[in-house]
């Protein structure tokens, strides 16, 4: 045990050493802790790391990356050793915090704290959920624990605390956190930030607290999580290291983040007695953890493999589903959502989505989420009643008021292969944007969705009124940004959002009720810009999104009507899936020999002057009034619309 321990500290430090980056402390300082959690507890086969039924494994504290990977490679992963030595070099196996579904054996990617801790919270709830959805008193296919290993600067993120406070009140008995608690922090002793009663903090929400004192004491290690693992509440083991423990500076911010050097890591070898090379790992640590990790592993994925078979026959149906859920797969029949609202049909887009999200809900049983205290304004709430210790089948989630945590959680859930959304009001995004950006550097199909899009919002003004978000998010990379036209695009894009698998989707609805003005086919909206509206002998193009393609085909009639004016209107619900057609396809859409163009949207213009020369944007923020005031101040009408087409030279 002791050497296998030693082993990995020394493997990580000369990960580090060699990149000349990372961070030795919490590999020398927590070692142990993962020594004792995966030798003693952890569930997972290295041979098959995507194993359903697998333990999950957070590490919050994704700075921590070299800990992970000696330990990956040590426990039999497919991490070779070649790898572990292009640690945080490019296109390496072992990049500087861990990724998902890049290296064997990570379950989410984290780095940004707060994020894997939040992430975790939405895992144990897809387990909780699936758990009693599928299990039988024979027959137990859904069975696992989620672990995190936490640090200091983890706690300190609001996001955690947020994330924490759910899990203890939704008491996720089978969420387990490791918290490093070494006192001492990038700049300094954590007493220089925080001066709080960890124990009071993690207890007042609702977590079972223990405290290990000796982080090298394995033994007490693996006993604190063997009674979490009989509690019935989220439980919290903090658990007391040295950072950069055996190192000449431990104890001191100076090991955080910057490598102890070759010369340390040599003394540290002879005081601990290992006569090897750097890169070398002993073979009684690889027959250690094959003894233990691994072969406990192996025999309970054989057994849960025989157990899917004699589900597969005495609970077929419910095989079926889970399998669906495994690959990703949503069996339904989209007939019952995409019957065409006819033209002169009004409802706000929000109003839209709300209905549709409860229609596909009674088809898709994975398909889970919830809002930021706002259900009853964005609409999009869940089926089943509320996801409750009493009820643990409920598929709407209070999130409460808790932006930040709700889009971790549903990352979460969406790792888990749930259908996850998340809703708030779209200027509030902000709230959520390293989330959306960690659904997408994940390549996770996170489904969210905002409402009250646009100065739409009338009197709550521009503290409520979103300007920039929707240039924020388009400009994301692997992010879709959907911001449907009518209650018909918004079928479309509820449609695009449940079939993808592997990127996460965002759909921006109005609060205002906007006027069906065309038709279209759910392959138009796929071309993310489509013709809406078209003329023969066209002169010129207006382009819009959203509510504005209503006003664009309305000043297309005043520009025919009044000054005997044809232009063509497109609907371009999504920007980044039009760029992603063949090059015929926008031709054909937006044809290069006709260059008179208006771009019409209630945002940031940036991005639109990639289609037109011309745009209708706003660039300031919004104001508070009734909405009809507020569109005309800021020239949103198909009269203004008209009118700024006209001055176009």
């Amino acid at each position: 045990m002791e050497r296998s321990i030693q082993n990995i500290r020394l493997l990580g430090l000369d990960m580090i050493n060699q990149a000349n980056s990372g961070h030795p402390g919490i590999v020398l300082g927590a070692a142990p802790t993962l020594y004792a959690l995966y030798q003693n507890h952890m569930i997972a086969s290295t041979k098959h790391p995507l194993w359903f039924n697998r333990d999950r494994f957070f590490l919050a504290a994704g700075h921590g990356s070299a800990l992970i990977y000696a330990l990956l490679h040590c426990a039999g992963y497919d991490v070779p050793m070649e790898e572990i030595k292009r640690f945080r070099q490019l296109n390496s196996m072992t990049p500087g915090h861990p990724e998902y579904l890049h290296t064997p054996g990570i379950d989410a990617t984290t780095g940004p704290l707060g994020q894997g801790l939040a992430m975790a919270v939405g895992s144990a709830i897809a387990e909780v959920y699936l758990r009693h959805l599928f299990n039988k008193d024979d027959l137990k296919v859904v069975d696992h624990y989620t672990y995190v290993l936490c640090g200091d600067g983890d706690l300190q993120e609001g996001v955690s605390l947020e994330a924490m406070s759910f899990a203890g009140h939704v008491r996720l008995n089978r969420l387990i956190i490791l918290f490093d608690s070494n006192d001492v922090q990038l700049d300094g002793p954590t007493l220089n930030a925080v001066s709080e009663d960890i124990a009071k903090k993690v207890e007042s929400v609702g977590f079972d607290y223990q405290c290990v004192a000796d982080a090298n004491d394995v033994l007490a290690i693996s006993k604190a999580i063997a009674v979490a693992k009989k509690t019935d509440k989220p439980s919290f083991i903090e658990i007391k290291s040295v950072i950069g423990y055996g190192a000449k500076n431990q104890g001191t911010s100076s090991v955080h983040g910057a490598p102890i050097g070759r010369e340390d890591t040599s003394r540290l070898r002879k005081l601990w007695d290992f006569n090897l090379n750097e890169f070398e790992v002993e073979q009684d640590v690889y027959a250690d953890f094959r003894e233990k990790f691994g072969a406990r592993g192996s025999k309970l994925y054989r057994e849960w493999i025989a157990s899917l078979e004699a589900y597969a026959q005495r609970y077929p149906e419910l095989h079926q589903c889970l399998m669906d859920i495994i690959h990703q797969k949503t069996r339904v029949d989209y007939a019952k959502i995409t019957s065409i609202d006819p033209i002169g049909f009004k409802e706000a887009t929000r109003n839209s989505s709300g209905k549709f999200l409860k229609v596909l809900s009674e088809e898709i049983p994975h398909l889970i989420g919830g809002s930021a205290d706002l259900t009853a304004s964005t609409k999009a709430k869940g089926i089943n009643g509320n996801l409750s210790p009493s009820n643990p089948l409920g598929r709407n989630i209070c999130f409460g008021v808790r932006e930040h945590a709700m889009g971790a959680i549903a990352n979460g859930m969406a790792l888990h292969y749930l259908k996850a959304f998340a809703s708030g009001f779209f200027v509030f995004s902000d709230y959520m944007k390293p989330p959306i950006r960690l659904a997408a550097l994940m390549k996770v199909p996170t489904i969210f969705i905002f409402t009250h899009d646009s100065v739409g919002v009338g009197e709550d003004g521009p503290t409520h009124e979103p300007v920039e978000q929707l240039a924020m998010f388009r400009s994301t990379p692997d992010l879709i940004t959907l911001r449907p036209a009518d209650s018909n695009e918004t079928r479309f894009a509820l449609r695009y959002a449940l079939e993808s698998q592997n990127q996460p989707v965002l759909l921006a609805l109005s609060r205002q009720d906007i006027q069906v003005m065309h038709q279209a086919t759910y392959e138009d909206f796929l071309q993310g810009g489509y013709i809406a509206s078209d003329r023969a002998n066209y002169e010129g193009i207006l382009i819009a999104s959203g509510s504005e393609v209503e006003i664009a085909i309305k000043a297309q009639k005043l520009l025919e009507e009044n000054h005997q004016i044809a232009v063509r209107v497109v609907s371009m619900p999504s920007m980044e899936l039009f760029l992603r057609q063949p090059k015929h396809i926008q031709d054909h859409v937006l044809p290069p020999a006709c260059q008179k163009r208006l771009a019409i949207e209630m945002g940031a213009s940036g991005l639109w002057y990639r289609f037109a020369a011309h745009v209708k944007g706003i660039d300031s923020f919004g104001k508070s009034g009734k909405l009809e005031d507020v569109l005309e101040y800021f020239g949103f009408t198909p009269e203004a619309v008209a009118n700024e087409y006209l001055g176009i030279r």
